[in-house]
C-alpha cells in the first residue's frame, strides 16, 4: 500500500531546480528556518526545525521521526524511522514569525508512502476522485473561542462579553478588534482572502469566513489557521481554544464543510443545474454526492467530531439563545440549518451576473456539512467526507428530496414516517458506526482504521470511567 506517490502532491516535487528556486525566495524574504511538519492522528502538527540552508536535503527527506513515539503510527521501538517528504507546492513562510516556513508533507518508510499518514490517506482519496474525472472544492467556516485560563477557570477572555444573544454584537466585536485584526492581517499576507468574520453566539466566539480552495490545500491552511490563531491569542495572554464547547450553557464552534465538485479537465463547478426538479439548484452528481454522506453519516462523525466533547455540542437544546444550531438528524434541506446538510441558497446579485443564455449563475452551488467542529483532524475528516461522496456518485445513490421543516420541532412520529435517523448521540456511538462501516476501512485502511477505533474507544473509556462534579453535587446526599 502507498509505494505510488500521489499526483496530488506536484512531479515537481522532484524537481531539484525548483526545490532551489523555492529556497532562495525564502532565504531571500528572511526565512532562517523550516519546520519540516506532518500531522498526527489527533491533527496535532509535529516536526523538525532545518535551517534554510539545509532546505533541499530536507525536501529530498532527510528528517526522520521515531513512529513509536506517537499515536496512530502503528510503529514499534525496533522499526526504522520514518521521513517526511515536504510537499513543495505547501510550504509557507509564517507572516507572523517571518523567520520560520512551515513545510507539510507526507510521511515515507523506506521511500514507500507511509499507509498510516492522515495527508497520504486524503491524497489517495483525491487521486480517486481525480480518476472519476472531479475533484472537490471546500471552504471552511472556522470558529474558536477565545478565553482567559486563570487559575483553570475558564470564562471569556473580555470580562464585558457577557451578552446573552451575542452573535453578530458591534460592541463585543470592536473591543476585541485588535486581536481580530492581527489574525485576518495574517490570514491575508497568506493570501487566504478572507470574506468577512464576526462575534458569533456564545460570549468570547468568533467566526473566520474566507475562500475556499481544492480540499487538500484547504486542509493544510486548517491546520495552519488553528497554529496562527493559537500563538496570536497567546501574545495577548490568552488562549484560542478548539475544544467544541467549553461552556455547558452555551452554543459550540463548528468547523463547517462548504464543498462543491469541479470539473478535472476545465476546474469548472459542476454542483450546480438551473433544472433541478427538487428546487435546491443542485446537479445529480452533487446528489449523489450527498447520498453517499448521508449513508455513511454515522461512521463520518466519528472523523469530524473526534471528542467526547464533540457530542455536547451536538444536541437540540442547552445555549442561552435557545437552540444550539448544531445538527443532530441525518438530513438534508435548502438554506435550513436544522439538518446536518444545507444547501445554501444561490445569489447571483452576490456571487455573479447570470448569463442571458444559461438561467442562474451556478459557479457558487454548493452543499454544506454542519456536523464537524474546530477539533478534527481535517485530513481524515475530509477523507471520509470525500470517500463518502465518491461512493455515492459510483453507487447512485439517492439523497431523497430535501426536507423543509424546522428538525428541532419534529415529534418521533415525524421522523420516523419521514425515515429520518439520528446522528450519533456519543463518541462511543459514533465510533461503534465506524467500526461497522466498510467505507471506513476503505478510506484509512485497516491498520489506521484499528488504531483509531482503538485511541478513540480508550478516550470514551477515560471520560466515562471519571466522577463528574454533577455526579458528586446530584448523588452524593440524595438517597
Amino acid at each position: 500500500m502507498g509505494k505510488t506517490a500521489p499526483k496530488s502532491l506536484g512531479q515537481n516535487q522532484k524537481s531539484v531546480a525548483n526545490w532551489l528556486k523555492k529556497q532562495k525566495t525564502l532565504a531571500d524574504s528572511g526565512v532562517k528556518y523550516c519546520f519540516a511538519s506532518y500531522v498526527d492522528i489527533h491533527g496535532i502538527p509535529k516536526g523538525k526545525t532545518v535551517p534554510i540552508h539545509h532546505f533541499e536535503r530536507m525536501m529530498r527527506g532527510s528528517e526522520l521521526f521515531t513512529g513509536a513515539a506517537l499515536d496512530g503510527l502503528g510503529q514499534g521501538p525496533d522499526d526504522d524511522e520514518l521521513a517526511i517528504h515536504p510537499d513543495i507546492k505547501a510550504v509557507t513562510a509564517l507572516p507572523w514569525r517571518p523567520e520560520i516556513a512551515w513545510a507539510p508533507g507526507n510521511l515515507k518508510y523506506h521511500n514507500n508512502f507511509w499507509h498510516m499518514c492522515s495527508r497520504t490517506i486524503l491524497c489517495q482519496q483525491v487521486e480517486r476522485a481525480a480518476k472519476m474525472g472531479i475533484g472537490l472544492n471546500l471552504g471552511i467556516e472556522c470558529e474558536l473561542f477565545v478565553v482567559d485560563n486563570a487559575d483553570g477557570i475558564v470564562k471569556p477572555h473580555n470580562p464585558n462579553d457577557t451578552l446573552p444573544k451575542a452573535a453578530y454584537d458591534f460592541s463585543m466585536t470592536l473591543e476585541s478588534m485588535e486581536y481580530l485584526d492581527e489574525v485576518v492581517t495574517y490570514m491575508n499576507q497568506l493570501g487566504w482572502d478572507v470574506h468577512s468574520f464576526d462575534h458569533e453566539d456564545a460570549n468570547g466566539q468568533y467566526e473566520f469566513d474566507f475562500s475556499y480552495a481544492d480540499v487538500l490545500t484547504m486542509a493544510d491552511r486548517f491546520v495552519l489557521w488553528r497554529l496562527l490563531t493559537k500563538e496570536v491569542a497567546r501574545s495577548f495572554g490568552w488562549e484560542a481554544t478548539f475544544m467544541p464547547k467549553p461552556y455547558n450553557d452555551r452554543t459550540g464552534s463548528g468547523a463547517h464543510f462548504n464543498m462543491s465538485l469541479r470539473s478535472a479537465k476545465t476546474g469548472k463547478n459542476i454542483s450546480g443545474d438551473s433544472s433541478d426538479p427538487r428546487g435546491c439548484g443542485l446537479s445529480k452528481i452533487a446528489y449523489q454526492f450527498l447520498g453517499g454522506i448521508k449513508r455513511h453519516a454515522k461512521a463520518i462523525v466519528a472523523t469530524t467530531c473526534p471528542t467526547v466533547n464533540s457530542y455536547k455540542r451536538l444536541v437540540k437544546t442547552g445555549s442561552m439563545t435557545g437552540y444550539t444550531w448544531a445538527p443532530i438528524f441525518i438530513s438534508y434541506g435548502g438554506n435550513n440549518r436544522t439538518h446536518m446538510l444545507r444547501v445554501p441558497k444561490l445569489r447571483p446579485e452576490v456571487e455573479g451576473a447570470a448569463k442571458p443564455d444559461k438561467g442562474i449563475y451556478l459557479s457558487s452551488a454548493r452543499w454544506e456539512c454542519r456536523a464537524v467542529d474546530t477539533a478534527m483532524n481535517p485530513y481524515l475528516a475530509a477523507a471520509m467526507m470525500l470517500g463518502a461522496g465518491l461512493n455515492g456518485i459510483e453507487q447512485d445513490i439517492d439523497p431523497g428530496d430535501p426536507i423543509d421543516v424546522n428538525m428541532y420541532e419534529q415529534s418521533d412520529e415525524e421522523l420516523k414516517k419521514a425515515k429520518v435517523g439520528m446522528l450519533p448521540r456519543t463518541l462511543l456511538e459514533s465510533i461503534e458506526a465506524f467500526e461497522i462501516d466498510p467505507l471506513s476501512e476503505q478510506v484509512m485502511g485497516e491498520e489506521l482504521k484499528k488504531s483509531y477505533i482503538e485511541l478513540k474507544t480508550n478516550e470514551w473509556w477515560d471520560f466515562h470511567n471519571q466522577i463528574s462534579s454533577w455526579e458528586i453535587d446530584n448523588y452524593l446526599t440524595k438517597f
